[in-house]
């Protein structure tokens, strides 16, 4: 219901910054509609600080935590290393498949806003030209991981976080105290997530509001667009992560949808695949996939094999680029394709939370931050998209993995009676 209420302040706040935008858009007046739009971007600009602040503790503890709880890395065992050439393979997909999409629509196209001046477009248009590959190995080692989490080098951030999870694995029952703290510290952050989207509906009028009173309504056709053109890219998505479990599972396809249909709908009214873990447990387990290997990769699968999360990611990042009339080479691409895969493991579950990781990878960028908070009103209706997505996803990499494993029973396991609880 706190969710849902949320939603509903952020659509509302659409609306009024709709209708007061205009209002100021009609006046004809530049000058009002300079010094408004200048005025009102400071409540965007608190949303997005907001955001950021939170990057680099987040980043880090979810996914040291992530890492560490994998064990030994020398003795990662023969389903793991299965469990993860699958999610890999499928987050690879995934974004590419979110790059493709976002670049044959090009649903930003044509909006142009102006980032604040011309020496600010040289500036960023200059960060994202001259990236080149001795930019990004200077970006991928940090000299200090303060000076990383300061200026929100997630890049950085990231490698660092892999090297401390790696080690700390190392300690065995040594360092499972620091192992249950930084989870515990994930959870705050988290946490924190949640206190900080309350600011959204702020976020959301002040950057709508100044967006329609200097341009007018062209934006709803950016909208319209955008949310074409991502449901066009989960199409395909879906085709692909059925063809894959076809070639896998043959027949039995059929059956598993069956099973994660309850799941799938869940997740898509709360926006949230977290929500379903327990159901998504039981269906796997009657569907005949063990429980030993349930509980080892379902759990692994929500921190590293979010498919609709990750195709969003790139769709939404190279958006935000493109409203801004910022072009970036394909080289340049494909490095935040890769970001992104790394950035993104471990932040799970919660509504929105790609929104941080996504914000993170902007800035890295040289692409204005202030953008996400412009896909806000319409990214609840992605979410529902994509959260599903992310079950379907778990479900077909479990079901696969337990084949491959010869741990599938030859038959599901018969549903008595069972019951649909409203």
């Amino acid at each position: 219901m706190k969710k849902n209420g949320l939603t509903v302040a952020i659509l509302v706040a659409m609306f009024l910054g709709l209708i007061v935008g205009y209002s100021i858009h009609q006046s004809g007046n530049q000058e009002l509609i300079d010094s408004y739009s200048k005025n009102i971007k400071l409540l965007a600009t608190i949303f997005i600080r907001l955001v950021q602040m939170i990057i680099a503790p987040l980043v880090f503890s979810t996914l040291v935590v992530g890492i560490a709880k994998l064990g030994d890395i020398h003795a990662v065992s023969r389903v793991g290393s299965k469990a993860l050439i699958w999610f890999f393979s499928a987050s690879l997909i995934s974004l590419m498949i979110g790059l493709v999409m976002v670049n044959f629509f090009e649903p930003g196209v044509g909006m142009n806003l102006s980032i604040s001046d011309a020496s600010g477009v040289a500036d960023v248009t200059g960060k994202t030209q001259n990236f080149s590959l001795q930019n990004f190995v200077e970006h991928i080692v940090p000299k200090s991981v303060i000076e990383a989490m300061a200026t929100n080098e997630i890049l950085q951030l990231v490698v660092f976080s892999i090297f401390f999870g790696i080690a700390l694995a190392g300690l065995g029952s040594k360092g499972n105290s620091l192992i249950k703290a930084l989870d515990v510290v994930s959870h705050v952050v988290l946490k924190m997530v949640g206190y900080v989207m309350k600011t959204a509906p702020l976020g959301v009028f002040g950057a709508i509001s100044a967006v329609i009173a200097t341009r007018g309504l062209d934006i709803l056709l950016t909208y319209a667009k955008y949310f074409g053109a991502f449901i066009a890219g989960i199409a395909v998505l879906w085709v692909i992560l059925l063809l894959v479990g076809y070639m896998i599972l043959g027949k039995r396809l059929g059956s598993l949808l069956k099973r994660l249909f309850g799941s799938m709908v869940i997740a898509f009214s709360t926006t949230s695949s977290e929500a379903v873990f327990p159901k998504l447990t039981e269906e796997l387990e009657r569907f005949g996939c063990k429980d030993r290997i349930v509980s080892f990769i379902l759990p692994l699968g929500y921190s590293f094999n979010l498919d609709g999360s990750m195709m969003y990611m790139t769709f939404a990042s190279i958006f935000i680029a493109q409203v801004y009339g910022i072009e970036l080479d394909l080289g340049t691409q494909l490095t935040m394709l890769l970001v992104l895969m790394l950035s993104s493991k471990g932040v799970a579950g919660v509504p929105r939370a790609s929104l941080v990781v996504v914000a993170a990878t902007c800035g890295m960028f040289g692409v204005p931050v202030e953008g996400i908070a412009l896909i806000l009103p319409i990214d609840h209706f992605c979410d529902m998209f994509r959260s599903a997505t992310n079950v379907l996803g778990n479900g077909l990499a479990t079901a696969a993995v337990s084949k491959w494993e010869g741990e599938l029973e030859s038959e599901p396991l018969p549903a008595v009676e069972e019951k649909v609880l409203v």
